[in-house]
Order: structure tokens, then C-alpha cells, then sequence
């Protein structure tokens, strides 16, 4: 039984993995959040071979399969561990220049109410971490999880 359930893991593992490629500068909506919440659940239910109509909540498929962190906590992660990286840049680099820069035109129906920062702002908030901490990376790495080993 252990066995199986560490294959169901690797299995999870790499769709996990497929999935949040690029997170990082993502901007989610309520909705494109949903989604991502409903293809990982449906990655844990198919890799437990447990079906909907069974009607398991996804709580308690969760703790079946030993998994604490949602993947919008992962998205989180690696949004703020690039986020660290690119705020120790130098001044003159690209990216640290395109992070800085905002649109002076107004948005086009339909796109994202929020900026990107806005979502930074919002996590850094939650895990305590301040303006200039990602200097120490040790530090922010602490607060913003480091990245996990897998098995």
C-alpha cells in the first residue's frame, strides 16, 4: 500500500510540476484560480482512483494523501522566489526594468483588475515579509518556502 501511494505522489509530482511551468509571472484571477484548483484536484482524485461520484470532499482526499499546501500556495512561492531574484538584480537589467514599469494607458475590457505586484504585495503580506528582506536570502527563503525536494 505504501508503495502504491508513493507512485500516486510521483505521479501528482509531475503533473504539479507541468502545471505551475512559468507560474511566476502569472497573474491569477478568481478565475483562472479555480480552474487551477480543479486540474489539481483532479490529478489527486485520478491518481487515488477515487471518483467524484463518490463524494469525497477534496479535504479529505487531502489528507488521505498526506498533502498540506493548496497549488495556489506553490504559484505563490515561485512568484515571490523570483520576485527575490529579480530585486537583487542590478539596476541596468532588463527584467528589473520591466518589473518597475506600468502602463500609463488605461486597461482594455476584460483584462485583470489587479497587477501583478498587487498579488506579490498580498502573499508577501501573509508570510511577513518586508521591502528589502530579499537581500538576505536565507531570510526569504525562509519566509517564502524554499523550494521542496522531491522524493
Amino acid at each position: 500500500m505504501l508503495q502504491n501511494m508513493q507512485v500516486h505522489l510521483c505521479v501528482y509530482t509531475i503533473c504539479k510540476y507541468r502545471n505551475v511551468y512559468g507560474s511566476e509571472t502569472w497573474g491569477l484571477t478568481a478565475n483562472n484560480n479555480r480552474r487551477v484548483e480543479a486540474t489539481e484536484m483532479d490529478a489527486l482524485r485520478r491518481s487515488s482512483r477515487i471518483s467524484r461520484k463518490e463524494r469525497i470532499s477534496n479535504v479529505t482526499i487531502r489528507q488521505q494523501i498526506g498533502l498540506e499546501e493548496t497549488i495556489k500556495k506553490e504559484i505563490e512561492q515561485n512568484q515571490l522566489t523570483w520576485y527575490g531574484h529579480v530585486q537583487r538584480m542590478a539596476e541596468g537589467r532588463l527584467p528589473k526594468i520591466a518589473l518597475k514599469w506600468m502602463s500609463k494607458q488605461k486597461r482594455a475590457r476584460g483584462r485583470l483588475n489587479k497587477y501583478w505586484m498587487e498579488g506579490i504585495k498580498k502573499a508577501m503580506n501573509e508570510r511577513n515579509l518586508n521591502e528589502g528582506q530579499w537581500e538576505d536570502r536565507k531570510q526569504w527563503s525562509l519566509g517564502d518556502g524554499q523550494r521542496r525536494k522531491t522524493f
